[in-house]
């Protein structure tokens, strides 16, 4: 922050701070008129035969008004509040932080540890670990591949073993720790309207779909030129890439024409966000064997 803001704020604070605390003082009595009595003065205002009273506030009342402004000077001495002043116990946020992460690591490292050391292929058919998993699961990952793993439109499905760039424990991993970025680059201006549906009708056609026979034809020769080398010859996609398999009919953002047309015209661009610092090595270890488990076939889950 500027030393301008700084002193902005500063002064904002400070003089509200004034302004309200004069309030309070300069009405806390109110002059009495020689015809009045002390008790029960009025404004001179009525509305409807109702007289508005004018008696100064009750001493408890205004001791807790002046407590309050009390306070609030120790506060602001101790704490940040007043622009860039740290006040004088130096709290921040980030520090407090810091010390409850510390303490939530030693709580839980005893209890992570001994999983850590466990290889995730065992892990995955220990019920108490999958429990922590499923916790870690829901969050940090059931905003995207669903409370289930079962996926959503353009984020993948961990339960039915067609992987972008494998399932074994190691890249599921790796995965988790570093994240993905993947991009299907848009082809419109180089295939043209036309090259689109022709490409797109071929695409069908690798996974056994209803297609234009006569357009995947000619679609064929757009892929051969421009697909293969992230898909493959055949279309079986090569996960060292994350180029998805096109011959098993499961789709990432949708598998109609429409959808495939427009992938096409446009590409994707998908982003599995790095974890390594936000749950770190026990943590991913674990939800690594809980992702892993969800793919295993059903009498293998525990």
């Amino acid at each position: 922050m500027s030393t301008f803001w700084s002193l902005w704020i500063i002064g904002l604070t400070l003089t509200n701070l004034v302004l309200v605390l004069w309030v309070l003082l300069a009405n806390r009595k109110v002059a009495v008129r020689d015809d009045e009595s002390p008790e029960n003065r009025t404004t001179g205002h009525v509305y409807d035969g109702i007289e508005e009273y004018d008696n100064p506030l009750p001493r408890w009342w205004f001791k807790m008004f002046i407590a309050t402004f009390v306070f609030a000077g120790g506060y602001l001495a101790i704490y940040p509040g007043l622009g860039s002043f740290e006040g004088l116990a130096g709290w921040t946020q980030e520090k407090q932080l810091a010390q409850q992460q510390q303490k939530a690591d030693a709580l839980y490292s005893e209890q992570f540890g001994k999983y850590n050391a466990m290889p995730i292929e065992e892990l995955a058919r220990d019920p108490e670990a999958m429990k922590m998993g499923l916790r870690l699961f829901a969050n940090n990952c059931a905003v995207c591949h669903g409370a289930d793993g079962g996926g959503n439109h353009g984020f993948p499905n961990l339960t039915d073993n067609d992987w972008l760039y494998g399932g074994n424990p190691a890249t599921i991993k790796q995965t988790i720790t570093l994240g993905r970025k993947g991009v299907m680059p848009p082809w419109a201006s180089i295939l043209g309207e036309d090259g689109v549906h022709e490409t797109a009708e071929y695409v069908l056609s690798l996974s056994g779909r209803e297609h234009d026979a006569e357009l995947a034809a000619a679609g064929a020769t757009h892929f051969k030129q421009n697909c293969v080398a992230c898909h493959g010859a055949d279309g079986e996609g090569v996960q060292a890439m994350g180029a998805p398999n096109l011959t098993d009919d499961i789709w990432l953002y949708g598998g109609e024409p429409a959808d495939i047309r427009q992938t096409l015209r446009l590409g994707r661009n998908g982003v599995m966000p790095a974890q390594q610092e936000l749950l770190k090595e026990s943590r991913i270890h674990l939800l690594a064997a809980y992702v892993y488990s969800l793919s295993l076939p059903y009498d293998e889950q525990e």
